[in-house]
């Protein structure tokens, strides 16, 4: 489960690497529900970090295997057979989409794992402590 905080930020690296790519972005968008469009990757969020994180470190077929059954298999667009016909079609912004959504979540999770490993000093300003 992520916090609010925690999916504002996903969600704000994705929108700076991730949004200006996408060919379903309306004009000033994003974000882009508030203009009548709605966004999978803003709908489904949550589904999509788990596949992302669920594959950590694998090939990209790996993190798409953990896609169909995160998030695919509960959007709308998907039968309960498995077909989609927004993918079928090539026309799935998440397939086009989904290596540079990867890279902007690694990129969160980069900047947490180097914030965790920075030593304390490196943080709290010097003499901080001594209020």
């Amino acid at each position: 489960m992520y916090t609010e905080a925690e999916l504002e930020e996903y969600l704000s690296e994705i929108r700076e690497q991730v949004c200006t790519r996408c060919i379903d972005r309306p004009p000033d968008g994003p974000p882009c529900a508030p203009l009548g469009k709605m966004c999978t990757v803003e709908l489904s969020l949550p589904a999509y970090l788990s596949a992302i994180h669920e594959a950590k470190g694998g090939s990209i077929e790996r993190y798409i295997d953990s896609l169909r059954c995160e998030a695919c298999a509960h959007c709308h667009h998907q039968d309960a057979q498995g077909f989609c016909l927004p993918r079928a079609e090539r026309n799935c912004a998440l397939d086009y989409l989904f290596p540079l959504i990867v890279q902007a979540v690694e990129a969160v999770d980069q900047r947490h794992a180097d914030a965790a490993t920075r030593p304390v000093e490196a943080i709290v300003p010097v003499g901080a402590g001594n209020v």
